[in-house]
């Protein structure tokens, strides 16, 4: 890729869940840079958290490499809309589904939205994720907890159910964990936890599904320039967001993308049970 990556961003502050219009400088999702070639053609892809961040990224790559998508997203309407359009021009159908993903109702109503709409699923990406930085558990309420359990441990279980009985051999569930899963920032408690837990989920459906031909994989993100920095974090951890690793940098979201599509891809097809570190040098076991 050959855009220019900055190495620091200014103090900024967001509400979450944080849009894309509002980052200086704008996160680079591979827009003016992808470029695809077949890795995917006529896949079918559901992407949680797909309007901006990681998952756009994912779902602009993914189109570029032949595969229609879903993207199921909170209410960004219009980081959305614009990713839908960056699909559209790839020649890719794009379905739309806002909505809560803590709601387990809503969460039930996405596989079979792709069903119905795309024919069928060869590719589950469990991406969306809450976090907030606290300075004690203290300040982390009952329901921050219950939110963040749900948004991304709970919808990654009912979609990854659901999803399950409709794939064939050759499909993959690819999972975003993260460097906290092994290295738990203490401000990220519960983010965290829940990290590590899809590590473990992961490394359990790669076992459990093995017999059906279904592969998984988790990858682990370390720090990304997402909007969901500057809408959880203080705004002078937001300029200093990436410092601390050995690139010495955030990730742009491009960067990601291409782990997502090996791991999607057939070209990984005897890969299972992996975690795949994007973390700019951090080590992860």
């Amino acid at each position: 890729m050959s855009s220019p990556r900055p190495e620091s961003q200014p103090e900024q502050k967001q509400t979450p869940p944080g849009v894309l219009g509002k980052m200086d400088p704008k996160p680079d999702h591979g827009e003016d840079s992808y470029t695809g070639s077949g890795k995917l053609t006529g896949k079918r892809a559901v992407i949680t958290g797909g309007d901006s961040g990681i998952g756009r990224a994912v779902a602009i790559a993914f189109a570029r490499e032949g595969a229609d998508v879903l993207i199921a997203y909170l209410d960004e309407h219009d980081d959305a809309q614009d990713t839908a359009t960056y699909v559209e021009q790839a020649g890719r159908k794009c379905v739309l589904v806002p909505g809560d993903l803590a709601d387990r109702a809503h969460a039930r109503t996405i596989i079979p939205k792709a069903l119905a709409e795309l024919g069928g699923i060869d590719i589950l990406v469990n991406n969306a994720a809450f976090q907030m930085s606290h300075e004690s558990l203290g300040e982390v309420t009952d329901d921050e907890w219950d939110f963040t359990v749900a948004t991304n441990l709970t919808a990654m279980f009912v979609l990854t159910r659901d999803a399950i009985p409709h794939m064939q051999p050759g499909s993959a569930i690819v999972n975003s964990s993260s460097v906290n899963s092994d290295m738990p920032s203490p401000t990220l408690a519960p983010y965290a936890m829940t990290k590590a837990a899809i590590a473990n989920f992961t490394a359990s459906m790669a076992q459990l599904l093995a017999e059906k031909g279904i592969r998984a994989n988790s990858v682990a993100p370390g720090p990304v320039w997402t909007p969901l920095i500057p809408a959880t974090m203080p705004a002078e951890q937001v300029a200093s967001f990436g410092s601390q690793v050995p690139l010495g940098r955030a990730a742009q979201p491009a960067e990601l993308a291409p782990v997502y599509v090996l791991l999607a891809s057939d070209e990984a097809s005897y890969v299972s049970g992996a975690r795949v570190a994007v973390t700019g040098g951090n080590p992860i076991l």
